[in-house]
């Protein structure tokens, strides 16, 4: 997370200009030590307003800039803004998770990440081994171009434990296997959203293959942190929810090895012996979230929010804050359906600077703010 004592436009377009510039990734261990430090205090959200002071922009090429999704040398920036056309979840016949199929400036609402997989039981497969050794499984084909789920931890906001996650998805372009590429995202680069956050720094990823109705990711290196159980739990289907989406395949299960072999615990609890399901999606995954505009995006003053929620009486609430001028609207909108994920939106007219939205839920219990998720923007 930025520090937030820093101006929240001039830390926006410092990430924009330098984006071209810092392609080159280092090789020190600062990942390994934000993940040490993530795992010990996942990050805050944003506070509802942010520090003044927003510098103005000097040059049209500064505002060309910011076109882009924007980020430093170690940023998974390709492609998170776009977004394909939603859909709404069921109970039998769940799709999986479909890319956009259209690269626009201004997205579409994205897809519903589906689930609905039972856990796995106390009784495994004839492919399940309790030592997995070296694979000889069939490799992904490699792909020119393809755009992919990378799925990162978000604090949960409201809840109860302070070490209390969800998955938040973002989309990236990548070249050469979509999986293994997507996981070598979700491990090494950083999200371009700074709320989001991932506990995989360190890992290396080897190769993603398929055999015998399994799907094996092998790691030349996994992290060794050791994670409170439920955190742990999510961070695991971090992993699981990024590959199958890179599949397109919710349903086959994913085997983790380090090396060709059994890895053990993952983050110190999650046995990963038999190979990993899916988790229902209610219980692992970001109860509302923003598709578009996307994080750092430069929007027209009339934009189009767009988002999926599963929400108490469908109600999702939002708020919208100027960071040069405070000013601030709130108001609410209805998502398709209540009680299951789906798709919700929303139209707004901005003056020009930088502005923070917000998407939230109100506890029907006490009326404290539950579940949110923030994008800031620039408006022309």
């Amino acid at each position: 997370m930025n520090d937030q004592s820093q101006d929240p436009f001039d830390e926006l377009m410092r990430r924009a200009l330098q984006e071209e510039a810092d392609r080159v990734e280092p090789s020190d261990a600062l990942p390994e030590i934000r993940a040490r430090a993530h795992a010990q205090r996942p990050s805050t959200r944003r506070p509802w307003l942010l520090t003044a002071g927003v510098a103005a922009v000097g040059t049209a090429a500064a505002v060309g800039v910011f076109t882009v999704l924007t980020g430093n040398e170690n940023t998974a920036n390709e492609g998170d803004e776009v977004a394909g056309p939603g859909t709404t979840t069921s109970a039998t016949g769940v799709p999986p998770t479909q890319p956009p199929s259209v690269l626009t400036a201004s997205p579409e609402p994205s897809p519903v990440p589906t689930q609905e997989t039972q856990p796995p039981t106390a009784s495994t497969t004839a492919t399940t081994a309790k030592t997995a050794g070296p694979t000889s499984g069939r490799p992904e084909q490699p792909a020119p171009s393809a755009l992919v789920p990378v799925y990162w931890l978000g604090q949960q906001v409201g809840a109860t434990k302070k070490t209390s996650a969800r998955l938040y998805r973002t989309w990236s372009k990548v070249t050469g296997r979509p999986a293994e590429q997507a996981v070598r995202i979700m491990t090494t680069k950083q999200p371009t959203d700074p709320d989001y956050f991932s506990v995989w720094r360190g890992a290396s990823v080897n190769t993603v293959t398929r055999s015998d109705g399994v799907v094996t990711v092998d790691f030349k290196q996994l992290p060794k942190t050791t994670l409170d159980p439920d955190l742990a739990r999510v961070a695991t289907q971090q992993l699981v929810y990024t590959v199958q989406g890179a599949l397109k395949d919710n349903q086959t299960p994913i085997r983790v090895t380090e090396a060709g072999r059994s890895a053990g615990r993952l983050f110190g609890h999650v046995d990963t012996a038999t190979p990993l399901r899916r988790a229902q999606a209610a219980e692992v995954q970001a109860l509302v979230w923003i598709d578009s505009p996307a994080e750092a995006q430069l929007v027209q003053p009339k934009v189009t929010v767009t988002g999926v929620a599963n929400a108490f009486e469908a109600t999702v609430n939002y708020q919208v804050t100027n960071l040069k001028t405070r000013e601030t609207k709130k108001s609410f909108t209805n998502a398709k359906e209540g009680q299951k994920f789906s798709p919700y939106s929303f139209q707004l007219t901005l003056s020009p600077g930088p502005w923070e939205i917000s998407v939230y839920f109100l506890s029907a219990e006490d009326g404290r703010v539950t579940d949110t998720d923030t994008k800031s923007v620039l408006v022309k």
